[in-house]
């Protein structure tokens, strides 16, 4: 289940990736699918080792092209290892609400990030979030939980200040937002409840079949109810050297 689309967000084979804060990888095999050179980045040494595990899988059944890579390592989104300029693309996935320094996460992933390259940034959607804060303190109230709601705006004036140029926004999931207010209802670790396991039925249908009810019925609902709220951007250019001496004498 992909949050990122890669319809607006173009990719080219022998792109350098990093997907930080990748949690079970989604992003980072597709990305791995399509070509590109991957680094699966995240704090979950659990969670990178069964990264690890699948893209051996994919490269053992030849689902990744020639010259795609793929990597999975333990790392501090507040301390990336690499130098600058060291990807064409960065995607973070529903992780900055989680971390208390996002601005400093912003930096991070601007300072790796090649001008000209592309970021994607997924969060909650304020609306859906707040239902589900209202609903269920369990749910964000936990270690590494949600510390924050995004208001649209708001991230992308935090994206713009770490000097993104944004070029795009949607929402996604939309069938995700009332599984998700079904599970603060009846409790989030609560599982055995009829309403939550007859609604996870339905998704995991969804997922592994893709009808085209669902299919139309979730694109109609996104701009209302998408779970997700996801944003593209733009590292500029810097100004060549004599763009910069003819600035400086007028």
């Amino acid at each position: 289940m992909l949050t990122v689309d890669f319809s607006r967000f173009p990719l080219a084979p022998g792109d350098r990736v990093l997907d930080l804060g990748c949690g079970a990888g989604r992003h980072a095999f597709e990305c791995y699918r399509r070509g590109a050179r991957v680094v699966a980045l995240d704090r979950n040494g659990e969670e990178i080792r069964e990264v690890a595990r699948w893209f051996a899988a994919m490269k053992e059944a030849g689902e990744a092209p020639a010259g795609a890579t793929a990597t999975a390592m333990e790392g501090d989104a507040l301390a990336l290892p690499f130098p600058d300029a060291s990807f064409d693309v960065v995607i973070i996935s529903e992780v900055m609400e989680h971390i208390p320094d996002d601005k400093g996460v912003l930096a991070e992933m601007v300072r790796v990030l090649k001008p000209g390259g592309r970021i994607a940034i997924t969060v909650p959607r304020y609306g859906p979030e707040k239902v589900c804060w209202a609903l269920s303190d369990a749910y964000h109230e936990v270690e590494g939980g949600h510390i924050r709601i995004y208001k649209a705006d708001e991230l992308l004036a935090k994206m713009r200040g770490a000097g993104l140029r944004p070029y795009g926004t949607h929402h996604a999931h939309a069938l995700h937002s009332p599984y998700w207010w079904l599970k603060c209802a009846f409790g989030v670790d609560n599982d055995k409840a009829l309403p939550v396991r007859a609604y996870h039925k339905l998704l995991v249908w969804d997922i592994m079949k893709k009808p085209l009810a669902t299919r139309v019925a979730e694109q109609a609902l996104n701009p209302l109810i998408g779970k997700s709220f996801v944003a593209y951007a733009t590292k500029p250019h810097l100004p060549r050297l004599s763009e910069q001496s003819e600035a400086a004498t007028q």
